[in-house]
């Protein structure tokens, strides 16, 4: 193998260099790398000026809590969201087919047979849908009565797993029984086995004016799904009670569940087009959408607030760098007079920089995947350790932290961190090919 190395003169050499020239093997250099390594361990050269060490490891060490910093922060985000929208799909389905025009369906069981055909269905139920209030005394509710039939139902949403069994057998044509949501019932003062009122607007019409048409429902259980939206405004009935209740032939649609739900979108544009103009298909991810769009607008901006962070740590690998440079001026100076170029002088401290941002951010991931995964645990002993109770049931109805890392966040922090930091060296290490060696060594 033949050696290569850049004398002083820039004359290129084959034979063995000199002793003392920075050696390369088939032309591209490799001792940048190493000598970048040595002022980046902890050595003599750390022992001697102490204050670099310290200074080298708080910038690693900043860049380690802003990368673990976002890691924390979005994965418990996306463990909101992703809590919530379990929550709403375990009442709701994700595709839901209607007649054109708000028209009933006549026939539910062929829709169903038509959806079913789609590799992606795997379960159908029908259901009726409209408004009422909800009378109980002195208190009343408006609210959204679905009739459903419960062999169906528990196929396509988790209600069977929201309510007792008895009260979803309750359910049977005929029985007028109800299931209300946990929140509806408080706000009406009702308990199971008690009855309420449903009113219906375009009652008979009186000596007192139109009076509306009520019927009445025994409150066979409570729906505790975790939603708000639907613990304050669902009421449960039969399917046939429903369609008496109000005086409807058919049903309002079908539901149907998906294997992806993810793919919700691009099955219900599927099934439109094979269903015709006549039926109306409609996916979950229009319910709630200004909430989940919210939060994504939040995930974006704080990933950028605590991105700072990050940014503040590199700001001191670039004082880290200064001082090094001014303390290497000697060493500079030797090499620059062995022969290597300012472009090797500069690419050492390059590596010196990039190595602790690639340490700092490796441990803010190693350090952020381990909060993300125990954050439960985590929180759970702070609120013992402060007797406080950051989820509040009654209020959240959340009980736990949740967390969910993605990545999807995890690449791009590690990529800004590495990159934040590799351009923090850019100054510093051009400040370093500067130097002029026979300044450098005048008073050395």
């Amino acid at each position: 193998m033949s050696w290569a190395y850049d004398d002083p003169q820039g004359r290129a050499a084959h034979s063995p260099p000199p002793e003392g020239v920075p050696k390369t093997w088939g032309g591209p250099a490799f001792w940048e790398l190493q000598v970048g390594w040595r002022y980046t361990r902890s050595g003599r050269a750390a022992r001697r000026n102490g204050f670099l060490s310290f200074i080298s490891a708080i910038s690693m060490a900043g860049i380690a809590v802003g990368v673990a910093a976002l890691i924390i922060v979005l994965s418990v985000m996306n463990g909101f969201q992703k809590e919530v929208r379990a929550r709403m799909l375990s009442v709701v389905a994700h595709v839901e087919v209607m007649g054109a025009g708000g028209a009933s369906l006549a026939d539910w069981q062929a829709v169903a047979a038509q959806a079913a055909r789609h590799p992606e269905v795997r379960a159908a139920a029908p259901f009726i849908a409209s408004t009422a209030l909800a009378v109980h005394g002195d208190d009343m509710s408006g609210v959204l009565v679905r009739g459903i039939s419960p062999e169906h139902e528990v196929r396509v949403t988790q209600v069977a797993e929201q309510v007792e069994a008895a009260a979803l057998q309750a359910l049977v044509p005929g029985g007028m029984n109800v299931i209300l949501g946990s929140e509806l019932a408080r706000n009406l003062h009702v308990r199971p086995g008690e009855q309420i009122a449903l009113a219906l607007p375009g009652g008979s019409s009186g000596t007192a004016g139109v009076m509306p048409q009520l019927k009445r429902f025994t409150v066979a259980g409570l729906l505790h799904s975790g939603h708000y939206q639907y613990d304050s405004t669902l009421a449960l009935v039969q399917l046939d009670d429903a369609a008496q209740l109000f005086g409807v032939r058919g049903v309002s649609g079908v539901q149907l569940r998906l294997a992806d739900l993810d793919r919700a979108r691009e099955v219900g544009y599927a099934l439109q087009e094979r269903l015709g103009p006549g039926r109306e298909v409609r996916d979950w991810t229009p319910t709630n959408q200004e909430w989940f769009s919210a939060l994504q607008i939040q995930k974006r901006l704080l990933f950028i607030i605590l991105a700072l962070i990050v940014g503040v740590a590199s700001f001191n690998l670039v004082s880290t760098l200064v001082m090094t440079v001014k303390d290497k001026r000697a060493d500079i100076a030797i090499l620059r007079t062995l022969g290597a170029s300012p472009a090797s002088v500069m690419a050492v401290f390059m590596v010196q920089g990039t190595v602790v941002g690639a340490a700092g951010t490796l441990a803010g991931v190693i350090l952020g995947l381990l909060a993300a995964f125990n954050i439960d645990h985590i929180v759970g002993g702070i609120e013992r350790v402060l007797q406080v109770r950051f989820l509040d049931p009654s209020i959240y109805l959340i009980t736990r932290m949740p967390s969910d890392p993605q990545g999807g966040d995890i690449v791009p922090i590690v990529v800004v961190s590495l990159t934040l930091a590799f351009l923090s060296t850019l100054y510093p290490s051009w400040r370093a090919s500067r130097v002029q060696p026979a300044q450098a060594l005048r008073y050395e």
